[in-house]
């Protein structure tokens, strides 16, 4: 059963486990103790435990829904109000119920702070969180207030170690969604080989038959031809009808080269989908003109690193859920529109990648241009021409053209 379940949903468990445990010892901390000799003492008792149980409550139904598909969806507002929610009620607990069921709660909210928080920020809040029960301590437990403070450490150690806990497997995570994303560019690339090593074999084999079949069966007939006027009777007839065959080969042999020639463009749909595949919280959808075919291995590569590093900025920077990708000729040129839904910017920076995209580009007469806005995600078009001697395989898509539509699934 344990093999289903990836470090992120066993830390949930974890959590939601300890959660569902700290009830009991409250539920004996909050329980009516008889006469409590003070008059008025009951009530108070009585609405501090109801306050308490409010606070697990909130504790329990936070969590549960700050730690759903966490690492694999973009952070709000939302997930850092339920975070504060998270951390005031652990400490309402302590305080309601004159404990140090709290801090043994921090330490849940401690795997929770590296996924939502930088380090330091989370190694602050955690601090600060556990000395804030130091008045508890003093007042419920009877502590003096140094051994207070020293109770408040131990618990910032253990607390400690859950928040590495949680980096650990944060780091996992984000090691194995990489691991993913760089399987899908390898298995991209090798189809991009694959299809160049195919066409240039083709290539080389239409060579080889017209220059030295051809060549050959050129000078045959040619032979043949001057042996025909040199000859007379059964003889001439016999070399006539090999004329015709030489010709007849000759004429075969051009149009398999013609053919092979014209059936030796890359498939780019085979190279660009496997990188719609596994993108970790990422869903991909690609529109392909049909069928969607290069002459130029060149410019092949540059539209897949192109299209790579399309989807290695939006799964970096861009906190989007969906990524539109639109690729269609027009007038011999390849077009690409790629739109996001995720933050956007009120200002396009362009960094490494985009610069490399537009170097890319500029090598082959390419452009390319970003329109952005805060909130309004990204979009990109290029514009990649063709070489002028090497017109698209496919005609240009028209209004109403067949075209893959394809969506991959999120990662789980």
């Amino acid at each position: 059963m344990l093999p289903r379940f990836d470090h992120n949903r066993l830390l949930r468990y974890a959590g939601l486990f300890t959660w569902a445990v700290i009830g009991l010892p409250l539920l004996l901390l909050t329980l009516p103790q008889g006469d409590p000799g003070v008059p008025g003492q009951q009530d108070l008792l009585a609405a501090g435990a109801w306050r308490a149980w409010v606070a697990w409550a909130v504790f329990g139904g936070s969590y549960a829904w700050l730690t759903r598909a966490l690492g694999h969806r973009r952070v709000t507002v939302l997930d850092y109000t339920l975070l504060a929610w998270l951390a005031g009620s652990a400490i309402a607990i302590s305080y309601y119920s004159q404990s140090g069921l709290g801090s043994i709660l921090l330490m849940v909210v401690a795997c929770v702070l590296p996924w939502l928080l930088p380090l330091w920020l989370g190694v602050a809040v955690l601090v600060l969180c556990e000395f804030v029960i130091v008045p508890v301590y003093v007042r419920g437990l009877d502590f003096s207030w140094l051994e207070a403070v020293l109770q408040a450490s131990l618990y910032v150690g253990f607390t400690g170690f859950a928040f590495v806990t949680g980096l650990v497997a944060r780091q996992q995570a984000q090691a194995r969604d990489e691991q993913r994303r760089l399987n899908s560019e390898l298995r991209a690339t090798r189809a991009l080989l694959a299809e160049s090593v195919r066409v240039n074999e083709r290539t080389r084999i239409s060579r080889e038959l017209h220059d030295l079949l051809g060549h050959h069966l050129t000078a045959l007939s040619l032979n043949l031809e001057v042996a025909n006027h040199l000859t007379s009777g059964r003889a001439q007839e016999h070399v006539g009808q090999a004329h015709t065959l030489a010709r007849l080969l000759l004429s075969d042999v051009r149009e398999a080269v013609s053919q092979i020639r014209d059936n030796d463009a890359i498939d780019m749909a085979a190279t660009l989908l496997p990188l719609a595949d596994n993108v970790p919280g990422l869903q991909i959808d690609m529109v392909l003109p049909r069928p969607f075919l290069m002459n130029d291995p060149e410019r092949a590569h540059v539209l897949l690193r192109c299209t790579q590093e399309i989807i290695t900025n939006t799964v970096r920077h861009a906190q989007a859920r969906l990524l539109r990708l639109q690729y269609a000729f027009e007038r011999g040129v390849v077009r690409v529109v790629a739109c996001d839904d995720g933050r956007g910017a009120d200002l396009a920076t362009a960094g490494n990648g985009l610069r490399g995209m537009r170097e890319r580009l500029a090598a082959y007469g390419g452009e390319l241009e970003i329109e952005t806005a805060e909130g309004q995600g990204f979009t990109l078009r290029l514009r990649l021409p063709l070489d002028p001697g090497l017109d698209a395989a496919a005609p240009p898509v028209q209004a109403g053209a067949a075209e893959i539509d394809t969506a991959a699934v999120p990662a789980r």
